[in-house]
């Protein structure tokens, strides 16, 4: 301890340092002179957010646990009519790459330019509108590039989207993404229940196995039953271990497995 020679106030050390120690208290704001206009961000107000964001996770989650993830059909390179396209949240960056003035020589708009304007206008967004006013009708300039922005990014996914159905419609029989026919038909369980489905794979897409898509465009069901009893290349007989009702239900599913493409002597 030691006295300023100033105004003589007693002054206290951290131990035998000379760093001040400060002996001022914290205390929260007192928000009573605003009731219902403001809180304390921490804990009130972090508290809300904190709750909100475990309601909207647990929500999240229940939607990804309750709905399969589609897959699509396993990689084919001799597939010329397969048609990419990238996860929907980036359909709106693959349509904006269409326009001329954001392809071809200039790309690095559509790809740099373009997005680094609309992300980063959105990261400086804290420091470009300071103003105290929160009310929306008093903030047009604001408001209106968030709609400008946010209707662009729907109109375009929903372009892209509806783009790449009118594709797929316009190709050949068998060209699209082949599809599983008849997904409500016992024999479809049936499949699932066996071994075969350790080779061929969930949704017939092909493991270990050829895929089964369309197999039923190079077999009818007695060919199949007969290459379950006796084998085929790689598959052995009698893989398959159930009746002989549960057989030719299988086989006859199995041939409505048709996509109009030839499937290879392998196959």
């Amino acid at each position: 301890m030691a006295h300023h020679h100033d105004n003589d106030k007693e002054i206290h050390y951290v131990g035998d340092s000379r760093v001040v120690q400060k002996t001022e208290r914290l205390v929260p704001k007192d928000y009573s002179e605003f009731p219902g206009k403001t809180e304390a961000f921490f804990p009130n107000f972090l508290l809300k957010e904190w709750m909100v964001a475990v309601v909207v996770l647990v929500g999240f989650m229940a939607l990804v646990m309750a709905e399969e993830p589609p897959l699509g059909a396993q990689a084919d390179p001799t597939n010329t009519g397969f048609l990419p396209v990238p996860d929907w949240y980036f359909l709106f960056l693959y349509e904006l790459l269409k326009f001329k003035w954001a392809s071809g020589p200039y790309v690095v708009v559509g790809t740099v330019i373009v997005p680094m304007l609309a992300f980063g206008s959105l990261f400086l967004v804290p420091w470009l509108d300071t103003g105290k006013e929160r009310r929306p009708m008093k903030r047009p300039v604001t408001i209106g590039i968030m709609f400008l922005a946010l209707i662009g990014s729907v109109v375009l996914t929903w372009v892209a989207w509806d783009e790449h159905e009118k594709q797929l419609a316009s190709l050949p029989k068998g060209e699209a993404e082949a599809k599983i026919v008849d997904q409500k038909d016992p024999a479809f369980d049936i499949y699932k229940n066996n071994a075969c489905v350790n080779c061929h794979g969930q949704k017939l897409e092909g493991l270990q196995g050829p895929p089964l898509r369309g197999v039923g465009d190079a077999y009818t069901p007695d060919e199949i039953i007969s290459i379950m009893n006796e084998g085929k290349g790689k598959m052995p007989a009698g893989m398959f271990q159930g009746t002989a009702l549960e057989k030719e239900q299988l086989a006859d599913w199995l041939a409505k497995q048709k996509t109009g493409r030839k499937m290879s002597e392998e196959q």
